[in-house]
C-alpha cells in the first residue's frame, strides 16, 4: 500500500496531526473522546489510538481526511455558538 496517505508517499499538502495536536483540538472544541469520535464517524478506540503517545503499541496516526473533517466540523460548531 505505497500510496496510502499514512505511508511515505502521502498526498502533497496532506497533514497528519501529532497526538498532541489531536488532543489540543479536541479539548479546544470542548468535546470528550467519545463525542469527537462520533463527529468524524469513528469509534472511541480509534480516537484513543490517535491521542496515544507515539512509540506505544496503541498509537496510530490519524488519516489526514479525518483530521480535516474534524477541524471543519468543530470550526462550524464554534462559529454557530458565537453567532
Amino acid at each position: 500500500m505505497v500510496n496510502h496517505p499514512n505511508r511515505s508517499n502521502r498526498a502533497p499538502g496532506a497533514v497528519i496531526p501529532t497526538p498532541d495536536e489531536v488532543l489540543a483540538a479536541r479539548q479546544a472544541a470542548g468535546l470528550t473522546q467519545t463525542q469527537a469520535a462520533e463527529l468524524v464517524h469513528s469509534k472511541l478506540r480509534a480516537w484513543q489510538c490517535w491521542e496515544a503517545t507515539p512509540g506505544t503499541p496503541e498509537h496510530r496516526r490519524m488519516h489526514p481526511g479525518l483530521w480535516e473533517l474534524f477541524l471543519i466540523k468543530t470550526a462550524a460548531v464554534r462559529a454557530s455558538k458565537t453567532a
